[in-house]
């Protein structure tokens, strides 16, 4: 399986020192691994720029985008793509240096602002700019590492993008402390993957293994105590962990798939605490359980 990532973004998908990836998108791609060959290491990682992500989805060069990526209809209905569920409940925000004074919108008049191309972000700013009648200076980049150099040499004012992506360049900053992301958000950005469209059988696979882990957080399950389940009682588990009914085969999958999946990846929460949580001290918000007042929710496993 090849997987379409960005491999600069910490705590979604990033290249290790040592050569290895960590991050939620990349979590994704392991998972789908372990519930196809019971080996979250059977994948083989491809870097993507923005403005090509698409293009190697349609044309077969990647088989799943794992990058970040934001839902909308225009994408859905006109690109060539299907969107699986979403693994991360975003919005846009501000990066900015405490010493700008910047706090809201308003303030932005006059400022320089860095953006990606052919992102959301882009059009988004272009739009809010415009509903409040500021003028601006965009500086629009192709590569992410020359947007956040240029911010951090004050070539211009303000860094956009999604706001896990600016908590985790914050970090990388120099001198951090220096600059803060604001709370202000100026847009929902549903991030997940994307498969080429006309894949039905495919599109399912991914779909239900990114319900799995979600519904491995609702059933308390996780990697630590999986292998404690081999003979539950509760019928919901037992057909969870595929020791009983034909989950996995309607999929084209083992039935143990979900076991393969928290066993070798993790459920939500772990995938999630592991990637942004811990590193970004980022509490959950809409990506908690639904129970939990978030957005996260499994359709049942029957």
């Amino acid at each position: 399986m090849i997987c379409g990532i960005d491999e600069r973004l910490l705590g979604f998908s990033y290249k290790e020192p040592d050569g290895s990836y960590s991050g939620i998108s990349v979590d994704l791609c392991k998972a789908i691994a372990a519930a196809l060959f019971d080996d979250p290491n059977q994948v083989e990682f491809r870097h993507l720029q923005s403005k090509e992500r698409f293009s190697a989805v349609v044309s077969g060069k990647v088989d799943l985008l794992s990058r970040n990526t934001t839902w909308t209809l225009s994408r859905d209905t006109s690109g060539g793509l299907d969107f699986p569920p979403t693994n991360f409940y975003d919005g846009q925000g501000l990066l900015v240096s405490k010493e700008s004074g910047i706090t809201s919108i308003e303030d932005l008049i006059g400022k320089s602002i860095c953006v990606s191309q052919g992102t959301t972000s882009q059009t988004n700013l272009v739009e809010i700019m415009r509903k409040h009648r500021l003028g601006y200076f965009p500086l629009v980049f192709e590569n992410t590492n020359q947007l956040y150099a240029t911010y951090e040499t004050r070539k211009c004012d303000v860094a956009t993008a999604d706001r896990s992506e600016l908590i985790a360049r914050h970090s990388q900053l120099r001198e951090p402390n220096a600059h803060r992301v604001l709370d202000l958000l100026i847009s929902k950005e549903p991030l997940g993957p994307a498969i080429a469209n006309g894949e039905p059988a495919w599109y399912d696979v991914v779909k239900w293994v990114s319900y799995a882990m979600i519904k491995a957080e609702e059933l308390k399950i996780n990697s630590q105590n999986i292998d404690t389940l081999d003979d539950p009682k509760n019928p919901e588990i037992r057909r969870f962990l595929g020791l009983e009914g034909d989950m996995g085969a309607k999929l084209g999958l083992s039935n143990d798939f979900a076991r393969r999946v928290v066993k070798h990846v993790g459920n939500y929460s772990e995938v999630y605490e592991r990637n942004i949580g811990e590193p970004f001290h980022l509490a959950r918000g809409t990506n908690a359980l639904w129970q939990d007042g978030g957005l996260m929710y499994s359709p049942p496993f029957r």
